[in-house]
């Protein structure tokens, strides 16, 4: 840490100044955020399952989740467990005693 130096001046309180660096700045290894904005990306991770994938299959499946004819993907046991809720509600104003 750089020596600090005060001044006191009449009235305005203290002044603190600094030696011959500034606290503020960032390391001079540190890469600027600029240049990592601008870096390509060649590799990445499923959203599916967070398994690594290559960049030409990750744009592959980013087009192909965001096509609205494909359909989902859902187990057989979760899908008929979402119809019973379903079901579940609607008779639930009929039927109050269902839990």
């Amino acid at each position: 840490m750089p020596p600090i130096h005060l001044i006191v001046t009449t009235g305005l309180g203290i002044v603190a100044v600094l030696g011959n660096s500034a606290l503020a700045l960032p390391p001079h290894d540190d890469i600027p955020e600029e240049i990592l904005r601008t870096e390509i990306i060649t590799e990445a991770r499923s959203p599916l399952n967070g398994e690594p994938i290559s960049a030409a299959d990750y744009a592959a499946l980013q087009e192909h989740l965001r096509d609205p004819n494909t359909e989902p993907v859902v187990n057989p046991e979760i899908a008929q467990l979402i119809q019973l809720l379903q079901l579940r509600r609607t008779l639930k104003p009929i039927l109050p005693f269902l839990r």
